[in-house]
């Protein structure tokens, strides 16, 4: 691929990791639908105000790894164009402030429709997006990552999808977003579990350092097993008989890679369980949102 070429910036905004941004606003919309408070046009605007937010976190994390000396040629994994030298880092960081600028259009759409909630999570997303690599403190590399991946594509991206329809908060929109935080967090725990050794080299702390393997396998398999119970729960307490087979399609899914998880050797063993865990997200999301949406 020639340096700067449009096939090169795609590879930076990083298209597979977008299912961890669709997902929850999918959810959001289809319990906003279970409930009669569907509304299409803030529905449209979350979904691509998140879409955006993603390409810019994608974009921070290629340059920040880069100019902190976390990706080297010893990395393991997709290729980051910064660190593989297909994009100049100073483009990298100017297309991710572009996408930034772009993400407040939908952002105060979303703001007129749900007032000052929207306006605080929005700014937020923003800051989080470049501080999560960027900034004096950022927190994938003080074991931070985690938590603001749980919160904000599970909790928060659930949560606001469901505001800027419906003007509330409820109970539902909580599980719903515990459910889609834990796969997305599972989804960065696989990323990290594969570079624990790399990150640990370069002085990124994330949780998967701190726990180390074993305690990083676990807390995998502990994330899988609460997006598991959302459903369930979901059934029993919340009326969502549909919205359980969530669960029961996409539990045999996350047997391929819990087992690459729990039994690598290799680090690169581990790139298969990246796409099967994003896989998971993407059917969970999908069925989720159809069930509560349908049933």
């Amino acid at each position: 691929m020639a340096i700067g070429s449009l096939r090169v910036w795609i590879l930076a905004a990083r298209p597979k990791t977008l299912t961890a941004a669709v997902a929850p606003v999918l959810v959001g919309t289809g319990l906003a639908a279970h409930d009669g408070r569907l509304a299409a046009l803030p529905a449209v605007a979350a979904l691509l105000g998140a879409i955006l937010i993603q390409i810019a976190t994608n974009l921070a994390n290629d340059y920040y790894d880069f100019v902190r000396g976390g990706d080297t040629h010893d990395r393991i994994g997709p290729v980051r164009v910064t660190q593989a030298g297909l994009i100049a880092p100073e483009a990298v960081r100017r297309a991710m402030i572009l996408v930034l600028v772009a993400a407040l259009i939908p952002g105060a759409y979303l703001v007129s429709v749900g007032g000052w909630p929207i306006l605080a999570i929005g700014l937020a997303s923003l800051a989080c997006a470049v501080l999560y690599t960027g900034g004096p403190y950022p927190l994938a590399y003080h074991g931070l990552g985690d938590v603001f991946v749980f919160v904000f594509f599970g909790l928060i991206a659930v949560g606001g999808t469901y505001w800027v329809q419906a003007l509330a908060w409820p109970a539902g929109a909580v599980l719903a977003g515990a459910g889609l935080g834990a796969l997305s967090t599972a989804l960065l725990v696989v990323n990290n579990l594969r570079d624990i050794t790399t990150d640990a080299v370069a002085g990124k702390r994330t949780l998967a350092v701190r726990l180390g393997p074993i305690g990083t396998k676990v807390e995998y398999g502990l994330l899988l097993v609460l997006a598991a119970v959302v459903p369930v729960v979901g059934v029993s307490a919340l009326g969502w008989p549909v919205a359980a087979l969530a669960a029961l399609v996409v539990a045999p899914l996350c047997w391929a890679p819990a087992r690459a998880v729990a039994t690598h050797v290799d680090p690169r063993e581990l790139l298969p369980a990246l796409g099967a865990t994003a896989r998971v997200v993407a059917i969970y999301g999908a069925l989720l949102a159809a069930g509560l949406a349908f049933g």
